[in-house]
């Protein structure tokens, strides 16, 4: 029992080590590529361990010859550097897509098994073999061998530490781990080729099963496969947005500190849970998982407003899938909690409710006192038309028996009473006329109607309409019309009529009370076939931060008295119910005109 040393223990535990990885990671399920390239390396050690322990064991016992158990133990150790370079790879890039060029990593090992094999045949590999390592003599291709094998092995752990390193930072657990895992092979090599200690092949085997327990700690050290950079974990967890890194087949493998927090699930176990199974609860969890297919499908970027029912809260979701060279590694989800921008413009959408509504009761009051107007005059004239009828009713009864009263006076009194009839008609087509533009303006209040128009008809309800706010503020509207008055237009003619009233108003405005001024009204056409409704007046100006602003805000140059809504609905209203603009032209102590521009069918 003289084979029973410190290294023959160390070498049955490596053993039993790499066998207890491979049963571990086997039991694994799926068994992604980091798995399996990490499966690979296990394995090519448990071969390793195996073949030296059955050696040992034999080789005393029995009397068998080494270099029998070398055929079999060179199986591993010529492929390990391979598997080592494909962990690295995978190790890197989370996935990778395997290419045909990549079988060129096996044709040495695969040769060095063939040489091997046949080494009785022409001795390349061994010259001369014995038990004993000192004494052994290599043939000249066991330098290619060793070559290659020593070139893998520096690059695959040169990536890993690198890969680490950018990932974890230098002094992260994780690093440290790899770095050792790869310094302790390398050492024992190194020594043992020095013949600074003394080595026999049981060394080989357990320096890189010590390597494989290091790697196999610092890669899944957290969840089996979740690499967790450590430096970048806490820069993630100080971000005002959820996000969240799924793999290939939904389940959650990273995360940070504001989405446990934002969707309360302090309690739960969240990694390598379905991502959908965080959200069950949620009512239109439907439009999350059609965008979330759709962007995994066309490998692009998705964005949805989304709402989380149990929480209550708004968000922007962005999905985006994750690619490494074409393939699919994984997806990314941000959550960008908008509950405060929903509120704020609810609460914007609700105070434009409110000033629209002032703004409405305040045209229903300019309304209410142009009909108040509009219709005293003739109401009084046709009371004073009634009375003269009734005046010459009771002439024309008290001459009925009259002798001197002859045909001609009859004639003279039948006359009179038509006159007063054509007066009385005039007023009431008059009156029908304010109550149809009275009646069209408070429909636009509720709704629209599209009909077809002319010019006439449209400057002869501005006019009813304004008639009274021009008088009291004994301004004149001067209409100039350079088109043909049958000229034609559809649409909402209550909704124009509104937009050309209210930029009559606020010419009146302009002049602060200032008497006998005049306000252009002009009606023409330009090169493109647009009607321009000019509304010019000679007052001072628009200031220069309301010019600014003047159509994408609601602003206004009348302080307290005004909101600013009515320009602001105008600018709306001729681009959603005529697709046509509104421009303007201002100089200081000039005056300002606006142009509102319909475009017309030819």
């Amino acid at each position: 029992m003289n084979f029973i040393t410190l290294p023959f223990i160390l070498l049955v535990v490596s053993s039993v080590l790499s066998i207890v990885m491979v049963i571990y990671i086997l039991h694994h399920r799926p068994l992604k590529q980091l798995h399996k390239a990490l499966l690979a390396m296990v394995s090519c050690i448990m071969i390793v361990s195996i073949g030296v322990l059955l050696q040992s064991v034999l080789s005393e016992f029995y009397g068998v010859d080494y270099i029998y158990f070398e055929y079999f133990i060179y199986i591993g150790t010529c492929f390990f550097p391979v598997a080592l370079f494909f962990l690295a790879l995978i190790f890197k890039n989370t996935k990778i897509k395997f290419q045909r060029y990549y079988l060129l990593l096996f044709v040495i090992p695969t040769l060095t098994l063939l040489v091997l094999w046949t080494n009785n045949l022409h001795h390349l590999f061994f010259v001369d073999y014995s038990s004993d390592m000192s004494q052994v003599v290599f043939g000249s291709y066991f330098t290619i061998h060793s070559l290659y094998t020593y070139i893998l092995l520096f690059v695959g752990m040169a990536i890993l530490l690198r890969t680490s390193f950018r990932t974890s930072g230098i002094f992260s657990v994780q690093s440290i781990l790899i770095l050792i895992g790869s310094l302790i092979p390398i050492i024992i090599s190194l020594l043992g080729t020095a013949k600074i200690i003394e080595m026999n092949t049981f060394w080989t085997p357990i320096s890189f099963s010590a390597t494989i327990l290091l790697y196999g700690l610092a890669i899944f050290k957290f969840n089996f496969l979740n690499v967790s950079p450590i430096a970048l974990q806490r820069i993630v967890n100080v971000m005002s947005d959820s996000y969240l890194v799924l793999d290939t087949d939904e389940h959650v493998v990273d995360y940070n500190t504001t989405f446990v927090e934002t969707f309360q699930l302090q309690n739960m176990s969240i990694r390598k849970k379905k991502i959908f199974d965080l959200f069950h609860h949620t009512k239109n969890i439907e439009n999350f998982k059609k965008a979330f297919y759709s962007a995994i499908k066309t490998g692009k970027t998705f964005r949805i407003d989304f709402f989380d029912s149990a929480i209550g809260k708004y968000f922007n979701i962005e999905l985006s899938p994750l690619y490494n060279k074409k393939v699919f590694i994984g997806s990314l989800i941000l959550f960008k909690d908008v509950t405060q921008h929903m509120t704020d413009m609810k609460r914007l959408k609700d105070s434009q409710e409110t000033l629209m509504e002032a703004e409405r009761l305040a045209s229903l009051g300019q309304l209410i006192g142009g009909i108040a107007h509009n219709l005293k005059t003739p109401i009084m004239s046709i009371a004073g038309a009634t009375e003269g009828i009734s005046d010459l009713i009771k002439e024309y009864d008290s001459s009925i028996d009259d002798p001197q009263v002859n045909s001609q006076d009859h004639h003279e009194i039948a006359h009179d009473m038509m006159v007063w009839t054509e007066k009385i008609k005039e007023y009431s087509e008059y009156m029908s006329d304010v109550i149809s533009a009275v009646k069209g303006q408070a429909v636009v209040m509720s709704e629209t109607d599209n009909i077809n128009f002319d010019v006439e008809e449209l400057v002869k309800r501005i006019n009813i309409l304004m008639r009274h706010e021009l008088k009291n503020a004994i301004v004149y509207l001067n209409v100039s019309l350079q088109v043909p008055a049958n000229t034609s237009l559809h649409g909402d003619i209550n909704s124009l009529i509104q937009v050309i009233n209210n930029m009559i108003s606020n010419s009146i405005f302009a002049y602060n009370g200032k008497p006998n001024q005049t306000i252009d009204l002009i009606i023409h056409k330009d090169d493109d076939n647009h009607l321009i409704i000019s509304i010019k007046d000679y007052g001072p100006g628009l200031p220069a931060k309301v010019q600014d602003k003047l159509f994408t805000e609601m602003i206004t140059t009348k302080g307290k008295n005004g909101t600013g809504l009515g320009l602001y609905m105008s600018y709306s209203t001729i681009k959603a119910h005529f697709g046509g603009d509104i421009t303007f032209e201002t100089k200081k102590d000039k005056g300002t005109t606006f142009n509102i521009l319909l475009p017309m069918s030819n």
